[in-house]
């Protein structure tokens, strides 16, 4: 909404004379003349140019990517990739290992693929840093190599990348806290398991011992791993001081001085 400007007197019709020496009558005239259109206290309102409140100013600037966000997240992205990439050979070790002991109980390791949401929100506090960094870390691990798909991997990213965000959204991407880091790695568990059971446990039925144990191991690793891991690994990294350009490296260093 425009401010409005001040309204004027009307001029005073009888003007006086120019050899009148009175103190009374020079005040008056010029107290009733009208302020100039380019006077600096009532600046002309374009109505192409409406003025945004303190509120709207402050919302675009925080949603506002600048130049040291991008860096940073496609730094943590690519980091994220080759942790992606390690890990791929060892769950390939590790999974038949738990399989074998309980079918269904590696699924609490898959966490390790997409814990890189949350932690990228804690970091960057954007909209859209999730699916940002999920996708580079993806492109990073397709370039090292591994055994899947790249239509699968692209897929999972995306998706993953939306599930972790919708907590953080929720919240209109104001606070950051534990417990919203793990409510993201809740759904994107929820979302990864039926994902799985869609397209690559095909012959396990949901509703069966193997899927259940699936589904809540699944749950019990997005918790675990992509929630609590991914919060206490950015508590870290910000007290390190890497993160001091941004307001979340800020806040944490602000608290671990005042304790």
């Amino acid at each position: 909404m425009r401010p409005k400007g001040r309204e004027h007197c009307a001029m005073n019709p009888s003007i006086p004379s120019p050899t009148s020496s009175s103190p009374t009558s020079s005040s008056t005239s010029t107290s009733t003349l009208p302020s100039s259109p380019s006077s600096p206290s009532a600046p002309p309102s374009s109505p192409s140019s409406p003025r945004r409140s303190p509120q709207v100013r402050d919302g675009a600037r925080r949603f506002r990517w600048t130049p040291a966000d991008i860096a940073v997240a496609a730094a943590l992205g690519v980091a994220c990739g080759m942790v992606f990439w390690g890990f791929n050979f060892a769950y390939q070790a590790i999974s038949p290992i738990l399989g074998a002991i309980l079918p269904g109980i590696a699924s609490v390791l898959h966490a390790f693929w997409y814990f890189s949401g949350p932690l990228a929100l804690l970091i960057i506090r954007k909209p859209g840093a999730a699916l940002f960094v999920n996708l580079v870390g993806t492109f990073a691990e397709m370039l090292l190599g591994n055994q899947f798909s790249f239509g699968f991997v692209i897929v999972s990213a995306l998706l993953q990348g939306v599930f972790a965000e919708i907590p953080f959204a929720i919240a209109r991407y104001r606070r950051y806290s534990l417990p919203l880091t793990m409510a993201a790695g809740a759904l994107t568990a929820l979302e990864y398991g039926v994902y799985l059971m869609f397209f690559v446990y095909q012959g396990v039925a949901l509703l069966s011992p193997r899927g259940v144990i699936h589904m809540i191991s699944e749950l019990v690793g997005g918790i675990l791993f992509a929630g609590v891991m991914s919060w206490f690994l950015f508590l870290a990294i910000a007290r390190t001081g890497a993160l001091d350009r941004f307001a979340s490296g800020r806040a944490v260093r602000r608290a671990v001085e005042q304790s």
